[in-house]
Formats: structure tokens, sequence, C-alpha cells
């Protein structure tokens, strides 16, 4: 089937075609490192590494850029009032999301290009837009003038009459409604020489400027938070496309985590950070819970669905080692036509891990009658499907820190004394006390399944 994707500037689904066969050229507006970043920060790059790792099994050759914001009014005044150089403060934090993106099996990007290091390009699309009469240079600002552009508002929706950008007033705008592409330097603040003087780029002109020079003049597809709809990504298209560049062929938008029905943001103080978060599921549960969603519904955070979400990818995991400890090695298998379907209509997950629940199920009554080779069968398809996801449970990544081989053998030795005592509380038909040694095993994060064999456990829970 065509993979088809949603694309925000037509408001349609439209079947993916590549500008060039065989390739797929995507740009992820990536984190302005500002501070610490929270799952909501992350959820992005969670959801367009499905999208990604689904091109790649798909036989695309993947150009994958996701930038850093590293010069922003946000970042220079939280690192005054905090008594940081600027740098300093960006590259730590940048270094935080690097962090939170390893954790959660986020491939890394192609190119990651930071903002600082495109100033030549910002300079040149200025340039261009200068000479074609869509900026303007004034008190050392450039701005780029909205009414020039008669397409601004085809990706947002909004009419001229009622866009406000949500920035300070910039002197010497011909409208207020024009943005800022250039800041004119201030005391105390860094800035760069420019033919317009000197001063720094504003937040729109980076993104325009890095996806041309890494991706070319017009690419396939442009992701990011829906947040970045208005303005950020309707200032990117104007700047663009009035530069004479095609810019991003396909728009696709993620919707928030909310908390409490309100966008997850530092603004708000209702912030969740990645490292805090980690302290109470382990990261590929986390990974699970942000991409069990579809990528453009809202995700309503709470400790509970977390938990939930915890719990379902174990019992995905528990299938996947026991049909391993009984197999042996699970080569990694090809995944369902039910799951491509999923995926193909605009990345579906939701539908997609019910396929993947389905299998498990067939899967856990083949192990339970002793159908090896078909639970062997299964075992690899689901491995296959969940590394689309990026949760394949015997994918290295996920390798929990390994106990020594005596102190393996000292839990086998514990658990299956409780197991034989289990079993001679079902002979003598005394339930309560099977039942205790069950649910105190699985209290430990051991979980029991009878088999034909007998009694098997595996960790649910891998040691900290």
């Amino acid at each position: 089937m065509t993979l088809r994707l949603f694309d925000t500037e037509t408001r349609t689904l439209r079947d993916f075609t590549p500008l060039v066969p065989g390739r797929a050229s995507v740009y992820l507006c990536g984190a302005t490192v500002q501070g610490e970043p929270h799952i909501g920060h992350v959820r992005s790059g969670v959801a367009f590494d499905v999208l990604r790792r689904w091109l790649l099994a798909n036989g695309y050759d993947v150009a994958f850029v996701r930038n850093v914001t590293d010069i922003d009014d946000k970042i220079l005044n939280k690192a005054a009032a905090a008594g940081r150089p600027w740098w300093e403060w960006a590259a730590t934090h940048e270094r935080a999301f690097d962090r939170a993106y390893e954790a959660l099996g986020v491939l890394p990007p192609s190119a990651e290009p930071r903002a600082t290091g495109h100033i030549t390009q910002m300079i040149e699309l200025m340039r261009r837009l200068i000479d074609r009469g869509h900026a303007y240079a004034s008190c050392g600002n450039v701005y780029f003038d909205v009414r020039s552009f008669p397409e601004y508002g085809k990706l947002s929706g909004h009419k001229l009459d009622d866009v406000h950008q949500g920035e300070s007033a910039g002197e010497g705008k011909n409208d207020p409604r024009d943005f800022t592409m250039w800041k004119a330097a201030k005391p105390g603040e860094p800035s760069w020489p420019s033919p317009w003087g000197p001063g720094r780029p504003g937040w729109h002109l980076e993104c325009s400027a890095m996806a041309e020079f890494y991706l070319g003049a017009e690419f396939d597809i442009h992701c990011g938070g829906m947040d970045l709809v208005f303005p950020h990504h309707e200032n990117e298209i104007a700047q663009s496309r009035a530069a004479g560049d095609g810019f991003a062929r396909y728009w696709l938008h993620n919707g928030w985590v909310t908390l409490g029905g309100e966008k997850m943001s530092k603004s708000l103080g209702n912030t969740l950070s990645v490292p805090n978060v980690l302290k109470h599921v382990r990261p590929v549960e986390l990974r699970f819970y942000l991409g069990s969603a579809h990528y453009s519904s809202m995700l309503e955070y709470s400790d509970q669905a977390l938990r939930d979400a915890a719990q379902a990818y174990q019992r995905l995991k528990a299938f996947v080692q026991r049909a391993a400890e009984r197999a042996g090695d699970i080569p990694v298998g090809k995944w369902t036509d039910a799951f491509a379907e999923a995926l193909d209509d605009n990345l579906g997950i939701p539908k997609a891990l019910a396929e993947i629940h389905r299998l498990v199920h067939e899967g856990n009554k083949a192990l339970e009658s002793g159908a090896t080779d078909t639970a062997l069968e299964l075992a690899g398809q689901v491995r296959a499907m969940l590394g689309i996801l990026g949760v394949d449970p015997l994918d290295p990544h996920w390798a929990a820190p390994q106990d020594s081989s005596a102190a393996l053998e000292a839990l086998d030795v514990l658990v299956q004394a409780e197991l034989e005592r289990r079993q001679q509380a079902r002979g003598a038909k005394d339930w309560a006390t099977a039942d205790a040694v069950r649910d105190r095993l699985n209290a430990a994060g051991v979980e029991v399944t009878d088999t034909p064999n007998g009694p098997e456990w595996t960790l649910t829970r891998d040691a900290r």
C-alpha cells in the first residue's frame, strides 16, 4: 500500500510521493535549548522517529535533519537570570536534550545544525528577499513584509487582518504584522556582523536557512509540534517561497502532551522533566507511552496512564522473552499486512498496536500449548513491528544492566523455591497460599506463566 500522510497545508490525506524516487528528505524543528527537556518536548522526536523508521524499513534512503536553536530571547533571558554565559547555558541544555533523545532510543539525525553556525546562509536568504521586494531593513533590523506574500496564512488558516506575531514591537516596522528576521544588536547581547549592521537572527529565519542548506530548495517533509503552525511554520513558508524556493512539500504536526487539559510548557509550570519521569519508569516504557497515541492527537498525561502503558509494554516484552527462553534466538521477522496498512494510513499507531497485541495473544496460546515453532514465528513478527515503533525488547539499546552470574543463579534458586511452594499448595488445593506466592512474585517483578512443562518465570522489571 502507499503511505498516506495528513498534510497540514492542504488539510488532506495525501499519498507520499517523494521528490526523488527512493529518497525521503525530512526536516524536524528541534529544541530551543533554554532548559531541561520535559516529556512534551521529546514527543515530536519519538513520533517522527517512527516515521523515519517506517520509511527506512520500506527501503527509502532517508535524510533526516533536526536543528538546534541555540540563540533566542528565552535562552538569553534565562542565562542572564542564572548569571551564566548564554553560550554555556545553551550548550548545557543541548547536551540534556541529546541525553533524553538517546535514552528514548531516538535515532540520531543525519545532521543536527545549530543556528549560530549558519549566520552566513541566513544573511544570504535575507539579501534575496530584500532584492525581491519581500523584506526591508530598518534601524538595523530586517523585517519580512507579510503583505507582499499573497499566500500568507494558508498553512494556519489565519487571515491577514487577524495576524499577531507574538513578538515585541520592533523599531522601524512598516506594519505591526511584519515579522523580524534580523534583530539589531543590543548592549550586552551577542551579535554577528551583517550588511544591515550587527545583530542576531530571528527564530523563523533560522529554520528556513538551515533546511535549504541541508535538504535543498525543495524537500519532502517538514515536521514539528502543532504549536509551531503559527507563527513559526507560517513564517518559514513565507520566507522560503517568497525567496523562490519550493520548500516543504508535506507538513506534519504532532499533538501536545497535556496536563490538566493544558499544553505542557515551562511557562505554565506544569512540566515533567525527562530525568524525573525516568526515576519511575524505564526509558523504553516512557517511549512506548509517548508513542502509543496517534502522533496528531493530544496525549493527556497522568501517572496512571504512564503506569498502564508501562504494564502494557511489559506484557509484550514478556512474550518475546518467554519465546526466546523456550526457542533460543529469535530472528526479526516480517510485519503483518494489517500492521503495514495501519502505518501506511497516516502512521496509525493505535491500530498497529492492536495488531501487535493480537499476535502476542496468539503467541502466548502457542507457548502454552507447546507449539514452539508457531510461537517463534509470531515472536519474530512481533519483534519486527515493535522495532518499527522503536521498542523491540531484544534490541541491544534496551539491554538492562547485567547482573553477575552468581546473582542470577541465586535469584533462580529463590524463585524456584517459591514456585515449588506454590506447586505444593496447588496440589493440596490451598489456592489462597498458591495465589499469595504468585502475587508476591509479581510484586517483585517476576511474572509466572503456567505451561504444559510446568511454571516458567521471567523478569518484568529490569534491575536498576
